[in-house]
């Protein structure tokens, strides 16, 4: 019995907002007794296995990126100038020079070729010596704080060990998850759907479990919460929204898997390029419209355990030229 119809129903009991354990105890004996309720369906242990990988990963990504940002900020503080050799902080020569040399200090008393020299003992494919000299030029004229060195130093081997350790985590969450996708029937079928990832598709079915259980694609859409909700009253019509009544992960999922196939599969960019410019679709419409054909063609291939067909998905103007 869904949580937040409990709550909606409570005042139908006595006309009241009061609540207790009794009276919620009613209220559910209500609602299972006129059918207000739905059957949990047990998950396969490969798809357990996949949503349980992409809620770690959710995690390990938030605190990936909270220390890229900090990294950003640490160099933003001690060496601003550093951007301009290494356009990106992240990038495998900003990481190395930042082990290498953490501070301007430590490179305005070296040598360029010992700098190259420092590069070639941790990077297969190093900077040259024109990085290195503009390297030692900006350190010596740096506007980065110049005080408590020491204590900057330690930060940024803090914050690279933090770096290091969640994108090695990452690497093997990812690599689990291809394991896992491997043992799934249907899911070498739906990656061989130019412009779908492993890691969209397996966020889809750790979500949404085997979709071959559902009857239909819209049936995937409100499981997500992608359903149309429409509020209307005598003359009055309301605007149709969506509902956003199910899982917020797997509607996620969905809209960046279609945003992916709206970039790199011919299809689906067609379908997208048909709608706004022929039918005068706004594009996010399109999009959300797009999405309930990528939930249809997903359910369609599950179930019947078929390839992919890209000409089932020409739009008609294309279909009648």
């Amino acid at each position: 019995v869904n949580p937040h119809l409990v709550k909606r129903n409570k005042e139908n009991r006595d006309n009241t907002q009061s609540k207790s354990d009794k009276k919620d105890a009613l209220v559910i004996a209500d609602m299972v007794k006129n059918g207000y309720y739905s059957f949990v369906h047990v998950a396969s242990e490969s798809f357990e296995k996949l949503r349980v990988l992409m809620s770690n990963r959710d995690v390990i990504v938030k605190r990936l990126v909270s220390s890229i940002n900090q990294l950003n900020r640490w160099v933003d503080v001690v060496f601003p100038e550093l951007r301009q050799v290494f356009k990106d902080v992240k990038g495998k020569g900003a990481i190395a020079t930042l082990r290498l040399f953490p501070t301007p200090i430590e490179l305005r008393s070296m040598q360029p070729q010992d700098i190259v020299a420092k590069w070639k003992s941790v990077m297969k494919r190093q900077p040259g010596l024109k990085k290195a000299y503009q390297l030692i030029d900006l350190a010596k004229r740096s506007i980065g704080s110049h005080q408590a060195h020491d204590a900057y130093k330690l930060h940024l081997e803090q914050l690279l060990e933090e770096y290091d350790l969640a994108t090695t985590q990452l690497e093997r969450v990812e690599q689990e998850v291809t394991n896992v996708l491997q043992q799934i029937p249907f899911a070498k079928k739906l990656l061989a759907i130019k412009g779908i990832s492993e890691i969209s598709l397996a966020g889809i079915l750790g979500e949404a479990g085997d979709l071959s259980g559902f009857a239909h694609g819209n049936s995937l859409l409100r499981h997500a919460g992608l359903h149309l909700s429409e509020a209307s009253s005598g003359k009055w019509k309301g605007q149709i929204v969506i509902s956003k009544r199910g899982r917020s992960r797997l509607r996620r999922f969905l809209y960046l898997a279609t945003m992916c196939l709206v970039m790199n599969n011919p299809e689906f960019k067609a379908l997208h390029a048909n709608n706004v410019k022929v039918k005068k679709i706004k594009k996010m419409k399109s999009i959300m419209k797009l999405v309930g054909k990528l939930a249809r063609v997903f359910v369609g291939i599950a179930k019947r355990n078929e390839s992919y067909s890209p000409e089932k998905l020409q739009p008609f103007s294309a279909l009648a030229a």
